[in-house]
C-alpha cells in the first residue's frame, strides 16, 4: 500500500531522502520557496494521506475537509503545534506529530543567550555605529552596556530550553537563576541552582527575563502592561518562544516610556508582520535597544536537518503501522 505525503515547503534534504527511499511512500513537494498560498494548500492536499506541514500553515477544519477522508496524519515540521487544530484532528482520529529533537532545545538556548549578550553589550547598535563611520576614536563613555556576570536571569518556563539556558548562564557566567512554572522542578533547581518564584516576584527581581513557554490560552499575552510594569527599568525581555506570549502593543508602550531597558525578540505576534499599528511597528524596527531576529532561533544546519529526520521518522513509523515517536494525538 502506498502512502501519499504532501510537503508544504522544501525542507533540508536528509528527511526528504529518508522518505524518498521508502518504496511505500509517494512524495509530493510544493515547488515554491515561500509560504504556500492558502488556495494552493487547499487544492494540493486533496486525496493525500499525510501532510508534512510548516508552522506557517494553519491546519484547520478547512484544510482537513479539503484533504478528505484519505487524510490520516499531520506531521508538523516544528516543535510547537499551535498552528494545528488538535481538537478537530482528534475528532477525526488523525495522528499529529511534531519535530521535537534535542538539537532544537540546544540551538534555541544558544540563540537566547546570543540575544542576551547582544542587548547587554549593545552589539547591534555598535555594529551599525561603526559601519556608519561614526567611530572617531576610543571614548570612556561610548556605547556603555551592562555586565552579565552576577546578574539575575528570570526564566518563565523551566522546560528543556529554559534548563539549558539556565545551566550555561549559571556555570559560565555566575548568573543567578530564578524561574517560574506551573509546577516546581527539583531537577531544574539542582542543575542550575535555580530558585522558584511567582511570576510577579520573578519580574521584579530579574535583570533579564526570558520566555520559554508554549502558546496556550493561558499563556497568550502572559506579558502585558501589568507584567511589564513590574520589571526593573534596567531589565531586558527575551522571547524565543511564541510571539503572542507578549502583548506587542504593551511592549512598545513599555519601551517608549522607558519602563524596561530593551528587548530581544525572535518571534512576533502576527508573523511575519508585527501585529501593531504602523507607527509602533516602525518604532520596533528602528529602536536600538531592541534586537530582532526573524524566527531563526532554531536555524542551524544541524538542527533543521535533525528536525527533518524526526519528521520523516514519524511518518515512516506511521507507514509501518507503528506509533510515531513524537505523536501528540
Amino acid at each position: 500500500m502506498i502512502t501519499s505525503v504532501f510537503v508544504t515547503r522544501e525542507i533540508p534534504d536528509e528527511g526528504l531522502k529518508m522518505l524518498r527511499q521508502d518504496k511505500h511512500v509517494q512524495l509530493e513537494i510544493y515547488e515554491g520557496d515561500k509560504l504556500i498560498p492558502r488556495r494552493d494548500l487547499l487544492r494540493r492536499v486533496k486525496g493525500k494521506n499525510v501532510i508534512l506541514s510548516m508552522l506557517t500553515e494553519t491546519i484547520d477544519r478547512e484544510v482537513m475537509d479539503a484533504a478528505g477522508p484519505s487524510l490520516k496524519m499531520i506531521a508538523n515540521y516544528a516543535v510547537g503545534f499551535d498552528n494545528i487544530d488538535l481538537k478537530e484532528a482528534t475528532k477525526r482520529h488523525l495522528v499529529v506529530t511534531n519535530a521535537a529533537h534535542p538539537n532544537v532545545s540546544e540551538t534555541v538556548a544558544e540563540h537566547t543567550i546570543a540575544l542576551i549578550f547582544a542587548l547587554a553589550h549593545r552589539i547591534v547598535e555598535a555594529d551599525h555605529f561603526t559601519r556608519q563611520g561614526k567611530y572617531k576614536g576610543w571614548e570612556p563613555q561610548l556605547l556603555l552596556g551592562t555586565d552579565i556576570i552576577g546578574k539575575t536571569l528570570g526564566l518563565i518556563g523551566g522546560g528543556n530550553i529554559g534548563g539549558m539556558v539556565a545551566r550555561r548562564m549559571h556555570e559560565g557566567f555566575g548568573v543567578k537563576i530564578i524561574y517560574t512554572d506551573v509546577k516546581r522542578s527539583p531537577a531544574f533547581e539542582k542543575l542550575s541552582g535555580a530558585k522558584l518564584r511567582t511570576k510577579e516576584q520573578l519580574l521584579r527581581e530579574s535583570d533579564f527575563v526570558s520566555l520559554h513557554v508554549p502558546l496556550l490560552p493561558s499563556t497568550k499575552h502572559l506579558i502585558d502592561d501589568q507584567a511589564l510594569g513590574l520589571m526593573k527599568k534596567t531589565a531586558y525581555l527575551i522571547n524565543t518562544a511564541r510571539g503572542a506570549v507578549i502583548d506587542s502593543a504593551a511592549l512598545v508602550r513599555a519601551l517608549k516610556k522607558g519602563k524596561i531597558a530593551g528587548a530581544g525578540i525572535d518571534v512576533f505576534e502576527g508573523e511575519p508582520q508585527f501585529a501593531l499599528k504602523k507607527s509602533d511597528s516602525e518604532y520596533l524596527q528602528h529602536a536600538w535597544n531592541v534586537v530582532l531576529t526573524p524566527h531563526t532561533a532554531s536555524a542551524t544546519i544541524e538542527t533543521r536537518q535533525a528536525m527533518g529526520r524526526t519528521a520523516a521518522e514519524n511518518i515512516l513509523a506511521f507507514v509501518k503501522g507503528k506509533t510515531p515517536p513524537n505523536a501528540i494525538t
